[in-house]
């Protein structure tokens, strides 16, 4: 019984958004069919390191045939001693003999996967005659995000970058990512790009609101929003975080990846805590979107929101393109167990 090694930099050699997008789209379609599953959440903190341990697991069955687990550890003070913050592993199983078939580092597919999502939100919720983006959040995932937007939104002209804790970081990020988006991600793009301080003010000039940061308050309030606003909402993936205001769920045609987990652990949380929404108050699941079940936005009036806590369901399809495309190129390594 053999199985496939990826490291990350192989991963970063075979993978490319374009085709990630595309898998993150056929998993949320194949939910809305009910041939993936999301299995409970296992997340542990560590206070005297301020870190956490997050493990996610599920399957895509059907045609798709996989399922696994992955986990990933988030060590901020790593930083401090030159080590890895972000780290995990991901392994993934064959759905039809239950033989693995891949194990790899998961923080490279968190990251692509994670911004493959908000884009599809975006772009399935978001007014076609969207210019105005707005990235909230400046750190190691938001290239992906951005990235990811630019290629399922080319309307797009003009990115504002807002960090509420870290203003100057947006400014390095603002001035860099031209650079970094063509070498990270092979993408090239003539939109401009500036960094704001004031979120209030930028929230008020943008089209589309993304959201990546580790916030547990509310940063955008529901008076800021022009009608017509899409938010995608990232960064609440655990309990207790949050990053928009409860009230605009009460206003927002809202869409969850995956209903009950959204309402456990993601920007739903609070508002459902609240009595505001629930998994059956909601107007559904981008799946459901996409599959054509149900309607997204209904007029160019509505303010839009997709929350997406992360399917494990995406990092599979994504690792097993990944195994594909390794093995036609050559990449990774592979060994008996």
């Amino acid at each position: 019984m053999s199985i496939m090694f990826l490291k990350r930099s192989e991963l970063e050699e075979v993978l490319e958004m374009p085709a990630v997008i595309r898998g993150v789209k056929s998993v949320y379609k194949e939910k809305a069919e009910g041939r993936v599953v999301a299995w409970p959440l296992v997340e542990h903190h560590f206070p005297e390191q301020e870190a956490v341990c997050d493990i996610r697991s599920g399957g895509v069955f059907g045609s798709v045939g996989i399922h696994g687990a992955k986990l990933l550890n988030n060590f901020p003070h790593n930083a401090e001693a030159g080590l890895p913050v972000f780290t995990g592993v991901l392994m993934a199983f064959d759905s039809t003999t239950g033989i693995p078939v891949g194990c790899m580092d998961a923080s490279y597919i968190t990251s692509m996967r994670t911004g493959a999502a908000a884009a599809v939100g975006a772009g399935a919720l978001a007014r076609k005659d969207s210019r105005t983006l707005l990235i909230v959040g400046a750190g190691r995932q938001a290239i992906y995000l951005l990235g990811a937007t630019l290629l399922e939104m080319p309307q797009l002209t003009r990115v504002i970058v807002v960090d509420p804790l870290d203003a100057a970081g947006a400014k390095r990020f603002a001035k860099d990512i031209r650079g970094r988006l063509q070498r990270e991600l092979a993408i090239d793009t003539d939109v401009s790009f500036e960094a704001m301080e004031d979120l209030r003010e930028a929230s008020g000039q943008a089209d589309v609101i993304l959201t990546i940061t580790r916030s547990t308050a509310p940063l955008i309030m529901k008076d800021w929003l022009r009608p017509g606003t899409h938010l995608s909402c990232i960064g609440a993936d655990m309990i207790g975080k949050e990053e928009i205001d409860p009230e605009i769920f009460t206003v927002a045609r809202a869409f969850a990846d995956d209903a009950k987990q959204c309402c456990t652990v993601g920007e739903m949380e609070i508002p459902a805590k609240m009595g505001l929404i629930s998994p059956e108050s909601i107007c559904g699941e981008i799946g459901q979107v996409l599959a054509g079940q149900i309607p997204g936005r209904t007029s160019e009036e509505d303010i839009t929101v997709f929350d997406a806590t992360g399917l494990a369901a995406l990092d599979l399809v994504t690792a097993k393109m990944a195994i594909a495309l390794a093995e036609e190129k050559g990449a990774g390594t592979i060994m008996d167990l």
